[in-house]
């Protein structure tokens, strides 16, 4: 996070954004060494306190983001009609070859835009090819300490890759493809899970809210084995764990034909499942996982515009909020999404739920959506002070203008904010009490020299990753034609609008 603004600030006159109320209402805000203590009208403040005058301005907690990649930030724009499984066929050429200032810049990126459209923290699965190191992990936290976000930061991981994973896709490819994607195989777990011990033991980031956490990044492409040593270290370093679940029908079929169970279900047999745990997308969940994850007192990460872009089908945000279900909103990474807005997230979380049925009892509300991308996706993170402005928490907060044409005229403050709102009105954005975005402009971190760095690099990793990309155009068609096919197998539930009614 930002070093904390010490001292006293009082944020006088602006309108604060309440669920419980249709329209904002003004209300000050009195911060002490970045913690807010005191919300009301007409507070009193120490004589040397600063004083930030808000009136004209909306006051929201900042959005927390429950699923990122930073290292998909350099890739951004790279796709389009691309499936899940063909996303991860491009992961070598999108992500390879990269040093260690690659890693911080794509890192960088994504955080500068994050906080830039009103986001303070974010769940980062951050993938490193061929397997996590200790400075790649510390140069990516000290990317959004620079920037000044909060963050958990979880090495994305596996021991089996996408053609072994799959049942039947590596015997699909031809004997030459096969031959190379044999020697493409990842490092033995317990190489890897050595690597995340080292990390984890060697954390230092905590005193500034960038945590740690453990990312098997989807169950079948992890040997039991490496499920159980992901397991553990959770548990010897009171860290979270974070996995790709359901996120594809391809996933929930090799599930089920792997396990003879829901992939959920596996990974709570062998003891992932409980408070700390969150399941990124969850589209392929059925109701029994669904109760399974809330008994056990873990989160779901709703990520509704790669869910779309993606073709993995929709996801029910009404029924998991139904049972009980703490249900977080995330962007994804951009190079599945292309961007880290999560105001257009809430607005596509919440319209997505309003086509899976006619009836508006079905619906997400736009309070509901909008609990969930900032305390849902606290509660996924693992935080339980940010995600509110309330006395006890910390001072992260955004101020919309209300003079901008978002707002004109502005009749229902949090209704406005999920349908309309899209970055653009953002002004401000203050972390820990102190600001980060003021005027529109990033404080922490020069953009232009930032785009520069982007540039420069694309255009070297481009030239380093020819051959990876190649190999990725040969296996493109084997993957584009045989996954869907796979696909096309019946399963117990439907989450496609194609699919004939439920």
């Amino acid at each position: 996070m930002a070093e904390i603004e010490h001292g006293v600030t009082l944020i006088r006159g602006g309108r604060l954004a309440d669920p419980a109320r249709r329209r904002a209402e003004p209300a000050d805000i009195l911060i002490e060494d970045g913690v807010i203590r005191a919300v009301g009208a007409g507070l009193s403040a120490p004589e040397d306190a600063r004083i930030v005058e808000a009136a004209g301005f909306l006051l929201h907690p900042g959005l927390i983001n429950a699923h990122t990649h930073g290292h998909g930030a350099l890739a951004r724009g790279s796709a389009d009609r691309w499936t899940l499984e063909m996303s991860l066929t491009a992961a070598p050429w999108l992500v390879g070859s990269r040093g260690l200032q690659d890693k911080k810049l794509s890192a960088t990126i994504n955080a500068a835009e994050l906080v830039l459209k009103g986001c303070t923290a974010a769940y980062d699965l951050f993938s490193e090819i061929p397997l996590p190191t200790v400075d790649g992990l510390d140069a990516t936290a000290e990317a959004y300490a620079t920037v000044g976000m909060r963050a958990v930061i979880a090495p994305m991981v596996a021991d089996t890759t996408l053609y072994d994973a799959i049942p039947g896709l590596r015997d699909a490819l031809p004997e030459a493809l096969r031959a190379e994607v044999d020697r493409a195989r990842l490092a033995p777990h317990e190489q890897t899970l050595a690597a995340m011990r080292a990390a984890l033991a060697g954390w230092r980031w905590n005193a500034k809210d960038i945590r740690a956490a453990v990312a098997p990044t989807i169950p079948h492409h992890c040997t039991d084995a490496f499920l159980c040593g992901c397991r553990d270290l959770a548990r010897d370093f009171g860290v979270g764990i974070h996995t790709h679940l359901g996120e594809s029908k391809v996933q929930a079929l090799t599930g089920m034909r792997r396990y003879g169970k829901t992939l959920l279900a596996h990974m709570d047999a062998l003891g992932l499942v409980g408070p700390g745990f969150t399941a990124a997308h969850g589209i392929w969940m059925d109701d029994d996982d669904l109760k399974r994850l809330r008994d056990a007192g873990g989160a779901l990460a709703h990520n509704p515009g790669s869910n779309m872009k993606l073709g993995n089908g929709m996801f029910g945000l009404r029924r998991a909020l139904d049972l009980g279900v703490t249900v977080g909103v995330g962007t994804d990474g951009s190079s599945s999404s292309d961007h880290q807005n999560m105001y257009e997230a809430m607005r596509v979380a919440s319209t997505l739920s309003k086509v899976l049925t006619p009836d508006p009892r079905g619906w997400a509300s736009v309070e509901e959506v909008y609990d969930a991308a900032t305390r849902g996706s606290a509660k996924s993170l693992g935080f339980t002070d940010i995600g509110a402005i309330a006395p006890g928490f910390k001072a992260d907060i955004v101020f919309l203008d209300l003079a901008a044409i978002n707002w004109i005229p502005h009749r229902w403050t949090v209704n406005q904010m999920v349908h309309v709102e899209d970055g653009s009105s953002l002004r401000h954005v203050m972390i820990g009490g102190r600001f980060v975005v003021k005027d529109r402009r990033l404080l922490t971190v020069d953009l232009a020299r930032l785009a520069a760095e982007a540039e420069e690099a694309h255009e070297r990793l481009d030239a380093l990753n020819a051959d990876r990309r190649a190999l990725f155009e040969r296996l493109a068609p084997v993957v584009a034609s045989y996954c869907p096919a796979f696909a096309a197998q019946p399963y117990h539930i439907r989450r496609y609008l194609c699919d004939a009614p439920a």
